[in-house]
C-alpha cells in the first residue's frame, strides 16, 4: 500500500518528512516533489533500493539516475574532484534546476551510473525535498516519478495515477514551479557541455562562466546504440498515449495547417487534440483545444507541457497537433522535451 500525505511546500511538517526519510534509509520508494517535476527517490548508497527505482518505473537500467543531496559539502564525498567552473556553477545556481556531472568516487554503487564512471548531481531548492534529503542524510536517487515514456509529472496526482502501490509514500506538495527536469551539464570535459536543457538556460550559464557547449543530441534524434551519459539523452519520453506532431514555421501558417491537419483527421473518425497558445487558441474552430501557455512569457509553457500532454490523455485523443516554439533560453528545453514527445515527428513548413 502506498500511503499519501499533503505537506505545506513553505513549512512542512518535519514529523511526517522524518517519517518519510526513515523509508529511504529502510531501503523504500518515496516520490516527491522538486522544484523541476516529482522524483521518485530511493537511498543512492543502498543499490537494492536504487534496483526498486528501475522496477516501478519499469525504466531501462542503461539510463543513469541523478543523486540529490542536499550540502554543498557533500559532492566531495560522491566526485573525484570539482573543477572551478563548476564551483561558479554551484555559487550561481544551486540550490535550483541544475544537474553536473563529475567523474564518480567509489562509494557510489554504479547501478546509479549505468556502470559508467562519471555521476550526476544536484541540489533541489524545493523546501520539502531538500529537507526530505537533509532530514535522511544520505544522497538521492530521483529520476521523475512516472512510468518511463510518460509525461513527467508535476502534481501529486500525475504521480498517483502512474505509481500509486508501487512506492512506500508519495508526498503530496503541490505544482511544480518549472515544470520540466534539470538542466545538465558534464563538466569532465575541458568545456562544460549541456546534455538536457532545463530551467538553468544556456544564456545564464554562459553568463556566470563564460562558455558552454550544447550537445548536438539535444536538436535531434538520437542514435541507435548510444550510452546516455545523462538521463533523458536516448529514450523515447515523456509521451502521451496519442500521436504528437510538432508544426513548425511561421505562426500564421502554422495555425492555418494545424486546422487543416484536424478537419483531415475528423474526417477520418479521429478525435484531435490540439496544443495552442494564448495568442493562437482562437484560431482554432475544432478538434480538443488546450493552451499551454504565453508566447510571451515562455516559462508559462515550460511549467504546463507535461500536464497538457496528460490531459490530452484524460480526453482520449488519438492524435495531437502543436506549435513549435524558439530554441533560444527556456524555448531550447521547451522543445528538446516536446520533440521527444513527438518522437521526432515534424511537420515543416517552408517560410
Amino acid at each position: 500500500m502506498t500511503k499519501i500525505i499533503k505537506l505545506d511546500r513553505e513549512n512542512p511538517d518535519v514529523n511526517l518528512i522524518d517519517e518519510a526519510a526513515k523509508i529511504l534509509l529502510d531501503g523504500g520508494l518515496v516520490a516527491f516533489p522538486t522544484e523541476t517535476v516529482y522524483g521518485i527517490g530511493a537511498n543512492s548508497l543502498n543499490p537494492d533500493a536504487v534496483k526498486k527505482i528501475f522496477i516501478a518505473k519499469g525504466r531501462p537500467q542503461d539510463n543513469p539516475l541523478i543523486l540529490h543531496i542536499a550540502k554543498f559539502e557533500d559532492l566531495y564525498r560522491y566526485v573525484k574532484s570539482v573543477p572551478k567552473n563548476a564551483v561558479i556553477m554551484m555559487e550561481n545556481f544551486w540550490p535550483g534546476p541544475l544537474t553536473m556531472i563529475f567523474e564518480k568516487s567509489d562509494i557510489v554503487p554504479s547501478i546509479n551510473t549505468a556502470g559508467m564512471n562519471t555521476v550526476a548531481i544536484r541540489m533541489p531548492s524545493n523546501i520539502i525535498a531538500h529537507t526530505l534529503i537533509e532530514r535522511a542524510g544520505i544522497p538521492v536517487s530521483a529520476p521523475s516519478a512516472n512510468l518511463s515514456g510518460k509525461p513527467s509529472p508535476t502534481e501529486a496526482s500525475h504521480v498517483i495515477n502512474d505509481l500509486n502501490g508501487r512506492v512506500d509514500m508519495i508526498i503530496d506538495g503541490g505544482k511544480c514551479d518549472v515544470g520540466v527536469e534539470s538542466t545538465v551539464v558534464d563538466m569532465t570535459g575541458e568545456v562544460p557541455t549541456i546534455l538536457r536543457p532545463g530551467g538553468i538556460t544556456k544564456e545564464m550559464i554562459i553568463k556566470a562562466i563564460g562558455s558552454v557547449k550544447v550537445d548536438p543530441i539535444v536538436y535531434k534524434k538520437p542514435p541507435n546504440g548510444l550510452k546516455p551519459k545523462a538521463p533523458g539523452m536516448k529514450y523515447k519520453h515523456y509521451s502521451p498515449d496519442a500521436e504528437v506532431y510538432i508544426v513548425k514555421g511561421n505562426l500564421h501558417d502554422v495555425t492555418k495547417k494545424i486546422q487543416e491537419l484536424t478537419e483531415f483527421q475528423l474526417n477520418k473518425g479521429k478525435k484531435v487534440g490540439i496544443m495552442a497558445t494564448e495568442q493562437t487558441c482562437k484560431k482554432y474552430q475544432k478538434g480538443e483545444v488546450i493552451v499551454v501557455g504565453d508566447r510571451e512569457r515562455p516559462e508559462t509553457i515550460a511549467k504546463n507541457l507535461f500536464n497538457v500532454l496528460r490531459e490530452f490523455d484524460k480526453k482520449g485523443v488519438d492524435v495531437v497537433y502543436s506549435e513549435g516554439f524558439g530554441y533560444d533560453e527556456i524555448g531550447l528545453a521547451i522543445m528538446n522535451r516536446l520533440e521527444k514527445a513527438a518522437g521526432y515527428k515534424e511537420i515543416i513548413l517552408k517560410e
